[in-house]
Parts: C-alpha cells; sequence; structure tokens
C-alpha cells in the first residue's frame, strides 16, 4: 500500500509515549509499505528529527505551522478567542490550509491508497472528501481527557472554561470520528467508550507496547531505599496535575511515617509550578528532559503513577514493569492495561490509600521483588512492539479491504 500519514509534529527526539507509539507502528509499516508522512512543522524540532525520519518514513514532508507558546500572553489571548469558536482549543489551533492543500496534492500524485490520520488533531485539516480509505489512530478518548480536567478543577472560571471545552471537544471527536473507514483505539475500554458514545461500528484496538530489550535492568545501579520516581512529558497536562496532587497531597501522607522519602521527576518542559518544587524542597529532584530514563527508574525503590485525568494508556507503566519496578497507580494511571492490582502492580485512588499503599512497597522488599518480577514476565512474554505493531498493519489492511468491497 502506498501510506499517507498525517502527524502535528516531527517523532525525534521520540522522547513522549505518543511518539514511541506512532514510531513503532510506522517502523512496522515501513517494512510492508510505502509510508509518507506529512507533519505540521513548527521549526523546534533539531536536525535529528529531519535526518532520521528514514528510520519509520520512505518520506518526510514538512510544512509550517507556528503555534502559540504556552503561558504567554498570546496564549491566553487564543483561550479567550476560542471561547467564540465552534471547535476546541486543541484542535483549531492545529488549522492550516497549506496542510489541507498538500493533503490532497498528494493523494493525487501519489496515487496515495490509505491515509491515516495519527491522532484527532490533523483532522482538522482534511479536505471535504478523499479518493480513498481514512483511519484515524486515536491514542486517546480526547474528550474524557477534558471532562476530567473539567471535574477536578476547583477554581469557578476555570472550571467553566474546561467544561466548555469539554463539550466542544466531544462533539468535535464524535463528528470526525464518523469520517473515517475505521478507527483503532489504543484499548478495549476506549475502543468500547468510542463505540458507545459515537455509535462507532468500525473500530477496533491494539494493545499498549513496550521494548522489551531497551527497557531491561541493568543489574549496575542499586536502587536507594524510599526513592520514588515518575516518568512522563510533564508538559502535559494530565501529568503536571498527577505530580502536582501527589506533592501536595499524598507525599506529607508518606512523610510521616518515612520522613527521609526521595521523589525524583523525569520528563521535559516542566510548568513553572513544577521546577519551583527544586527550590522549595531538596528532597524533590525535577530532572527536565534527558536523553535515558532507565538510570533514574533503577534507581528508585518505587514507580509512581498518580494521574487523575488522561485517556489512552500509559506506554510509562509498561516500561516501568519491564524494569521490574514496583508499581503504584491510581485506577486512571492504569486504565486500559491488563494489570492485576496486587498480582503485578498496585491501584490506589485516594491520597491515603495512595500513601499507604506506597509505604507497603517501600516497607517490604519482597513485596517489592514480586510485584516487580510478575510484571517484567507479563510484558516480556505479551506485549513486545512487533507484535503489537502487527496488530496494527492488520487492521489498516482490514480498513483498505472493507473500504473497496463498499466501493464494488
Amino acid at each position: 500500500m502506498r501510506i499517507l500519514w498525517l502527524k502535528t509534529d516531527l517523532l525525534h527526539p521520540v522522547d513522549v509515549g505518543s511518539k514511541i507509539r506512532t514510531y513503532y507502528m510506522l517502523r512496522e509499516l515501513k517494512r510492508k509499505h510505502e509510508v509518507t508522512y506529512l507533519t505540521l512543522d513548527d521549526g523546534a524540532a533539531g536536525p535529528e528529527a529531519y535526518r532520521r525520519a528514514d528510520e519509520y518514513c520512505h518520506e518526510l514532508i514538512h510544512v509550517p505551522h507556528t503555534t502559540t507558546k504556552k503561558f504567554s500572553w498570546s496564549f491566553y489571548c487564543d483561550l479567550a478567542k476560542n471561547v467564540l469558536s465552534g471547535r476546541p482549543y486543541a484542535i483549531d489551533k492545529y488549522r492550516s490550509a497549506d496542510f489541507t492543500d498538500t493533503i490532497g496534492r498528494l493523494i493525487r500524485t501519489k496515487r496515495i491508497e490509505l491515509v491515516v490520520c495519527d491522532f484527532l488533531h490533523p483532522s482538522i485539516n482534511l479536505p471535504s472528501a478523499l479518493a480513498c480509505p481514512m483511519v484515524l489512530f486515536q491514542h486517546n478518548v480526547e474528550a474524557m481527557i477534558l471532562r476530567r480536567q473539567f471535574e477536578v478543577q476547583t477554581q469557578p472560571i476555570t472550571r467553566a472554561y474546561f467544561r466548555q471545552q469539554w463539550r466542544k471537544m466531544r462533539e468535535y471527536e464524535r463528528d470526525a470520528c464518523r469520517r473515517f473507514d475505521y478507527v483503532v483505539a489504543v484499548s478495549e475500554n476506549d475502543r468500547d467508550v468510542m463505540a458507545r458514545e459515537y455509535g462507532l461500528t468500525q473500530i477496533g484496538s491494539i494493545p499498549t507496547g513496550v521494548d522489551t530489550t531497551y527497557f531491561r535492568s541493568s543489574g549496575c545501579i542499586k536502587a536507594e531505599p524510599a526513592h520514588l520516581v515518575f516518568t512522563g512529558s510533564m508538559d502535559w497536562q494530565p501529568n503536571d496535575d498527577g505530580m502536582w496532587f501527589f506533592v501536595k497531597e499524598v507525599l506529607p501522607l508518606i512523610r510521616l511515617k518515612l520522613p527521609n522519602v526521595k521523589l525524583t521527576i523525569v520528563g521535559r518542559k516542566p510548568f513553572p509550578r513544577m521546577e519551583a518544587l527544586n527550590r522549595q524542597d531538596p528532597s524533590i529532584r525535577i530532572t527536565g528532559r534527558v536523553e535515558d530514563v532507565r538510570p533514574y527508574m533503577e534507581q528508585a525503590s518505587a514507580y509512581v503513577v498518580p494521574l487523575r485525568i488522561g485517556g489512552g494508556t500509559r506506554l510509562k507503566i509498561f516500561e516501568a514493569m519491564a524494569m521490574e519496578k514496583a508499581i503504584v497507580s491510581t485506577s486512571i494511571g492504569a486504565e486500559g492495561l491488563p494489570i492485576t492490582d496486587g498480582l503485578d502492580i498496585l491501584i490506589a485512588d485516594t491520597p491515603q490509600a495512595f500513601a499507604a499503599a506506597v509505604l507497603r512497597v517501600l516497607n517490604d522488599q519482597s513485596l517489592a521483588k514480586r510485584l516487580g518480577d510478575n510484571a517484567a514476565a507479563m510484558v516480556r512474554n505479551e506485549y513486545a512492539w512487533d507484535r503489537v505493531a502487527d496488530s496494527f498493519v492488520n487492521l489498516c489492511e482490514r480498513a483498505c479491504r472493507s473500504s473497496l468491497r463498499a466501493t464494488a
């Protein structure tokens, strides 16, 4: 097949969950099909983003596009203007007439046989009609994320804004999903939600995967007692919210029983309030982006995922499992993953329950080892990326066959 893959950013560095999933899917697709990668480009990527594109596509085409920097004066002005728009801000900011024109031109000149829209966001630029099948690769149920953001807000104006954004996203996501010949979700839970909420019938799911060769304990770094770690992009609102919740509501409860507990938060572009924690509390370390998360994970005695909002599935949990870490997560943090509370992970949702679960694994080395061993065995046996990528390829090929039958 000749595939046109639509994205809103370049892939390298492959340092966040969404990019990791896309990278492995594309790398597998490229082995069997001809892939053209069309993306918006804000100019922020380094040279490797262009130089290494041949790892996952045969041709990279990038369309210049600028989005407003978060927390700038212009950013807040754009948020205010979006109140009058019928579309959510997270979608509106990626509108590009040049991107739309390029899609049409590539379909004509390259005789594209399948268009894959990676995430919902590029869909704002799809031409009104395409002469080939379209697949939507849904890493999240976007409306679910906004609904959860709305639900945890306490400031009235912020709460009202997120409530409006949730409602607009729900309407946009429903209508956009129905345009596609097939939708691929990243968990059975997301698949069922979209099928029920949006009335979708042509929808399937693939599991989350992990590079089980890369994410493996080196055996060279000894875990430090009473040391916790979290890894994830800190410019993603659910991660920021989760770690703020942990620091303010959970960590003080842990310190009542374990005063020497330490926390390391690893991830790119932390928001200002998180960066300030470095200065306010010497027991909390905020690293920003790192080249390799594995040493930080090995240093810790437990891995925490205290998310309260979000969607899709967390690759970070599978990575920690492959590293044989004892993991404590909220139900939302572990949502959509084939895990078992008490067997390969501990699940807790209130501050008191989360603190108690963390204390259990920090104080009981045999429990921590059992959780880590069970988790590693599970992901290594079932969720290596090659299996997951094959599932994605099969769904794309099924979408093409279904479309051909419908037009025959």
